[in-house]
């Protein structure tokens, strides 16, 4: 049997299948029930209930809306391209979701350990700004059009903050690969081995960016209802609609994962001692997610100027800066190659 699944051309393809399923279906679930937190979290906040009828405690609140979804009609405007206009959010969903190939969840837990993982995730986060800006333009109508270009402007902005501070991390370690990367973290003081002490300044800056690359409040813009309708998927429904907004969901999810990997220890225990393990990789990107529902619930909404403002003359120049000190602190092993883990061999 494990010959077929390794040296037959049809088993390889049902192996890869399998590991494919194994990754996106739990996701899938993981999404509809970090929506439900999401919605409460946000309702602790403002002091109401939130979500409480659907289901015990309203859990099934978001498989309540999944239905509501489906069934409804699917509304095509006048005038629109209706292929690119349904083809929009397959491929926000779609990139969403590959990206996930490279994600490790435990030692040896993934489905591609590739030496270019980081490269392979930068490039579809990337290509996911495509998905708007045809959703945008294809729907024919000026608001939509607006909010794509907004959000185009903004994901591409932070992509270049986003990739300065990973290029940082790559300098520690030596390899451009998770699994390389969580392993240079590992060592006998726990969670102080772990990048977040060594990188400090950059983990936040990491995740801020994070936010305005997902169009997460404080910085969704591209749905500004006080100064655009809805922004570039008003014209959406059903479920094309859905896709939207689950490809934006994962893509929430898909950097609390890179906060962890990055800079938490990814499934290292935090204490030396306990066990490593999935549970500890799930459990620091659930804490990240409740970082993003709470930021949510406290923050305003910046304008446009300050967005951009912030990307461009803040996070630019600070994330370059911390490239060329943490070059210099790597090169010259500071700290006993606190910076270096390539040198000291992870």
């Amino acid at each position: 049997m494990v010959e077929f699944f390794t040296n037959t051309n049809l088993g390889i393809v049902l192996l890869i299948l399998g590991q494919c399923l194994l990754v996106l279906l739990p996701l899938l679930v993981a999404l509809a029930f970090l929506m439900y937190a999401d919605r409460k979290i946000w309702a602790a906040v403002q002091m109401r209930r939130g979500p409480n009828v659907v289901g015990v405690f309203g859990l099934l609140q978001s498989f309540a809306d999944f239905i509501k979804y489906i069934v409804k009609e699917i509304v095509v405007p006048a005038g629109a391209d209706r292929f690119v206009f349904f083809l929009a959010p397959m491929i926000s969903f779609v990139l969403a979701v590959i990206a996930w190939a490279v994600i490790p969840f435990n030692d040896g837990w993934v489905i591609s350990d590739i030496n270019v993982a980081i490269l392979y995730v930068f490039a579809i986060s990337s290509l996911e700004v495509y998905g708007v800006i045809m959703g945008g333009w294809a729907s024919n109508s000026k608001y939509p059009f607006l909010g794509s270009l907004r959000s185009a402007a903004q994901m591409i902005s932070y992509e270049v903050s986003i990739g300065l501070i990973i290029i940082g991390v790559i300098i520690s370690t030596g390899s451009m690969n998770f699994g390389d990367i969580v392993r240079a973290q590992d060592g006998n003081y726990g969670l102080f081995n772990w990048y977040w002490l060594p990188h400090f300044p950059m983990m936040f800056l990491f995740f801020i960016s994070a936010l305005a690359e997902t169009n997460r409040p404080p910085f969704d813009l591209p749905e500004a209802e006080s100064e655009l309708v809805a922004g570039y998927q008003v014209e959406y429904s059903s479920t094309p609609f859905l896709l939207f907004m689950i490809g934006e969901l994962t893509a929430v999810v898909l950097m609390c994962a890179l906060v962890s990997l990055l800079f938490l220890g990814g499934w290292l225990s935090p204490i030396p001692g306990l066990p490593d393990g999935i549970l500890w990789m799930v459990g620091k990107m659930a804490f990240c997610f409740f970082i993003f529902a709470m930021i949510k619930a406290i923050t305003p909404r910046y304008r446009y100027d300050q967005l951009m403002r912030l990307g461009w003359k803040v996070f630019l120049p600070m994330s370059l800066g911390w490239v060329v000190i943490v070059a210099f602190l790597a090169k010259f092993e500071v700290l006993g190659g606190f910076w270096a883990r390539w040198a000291i061999g992870g």
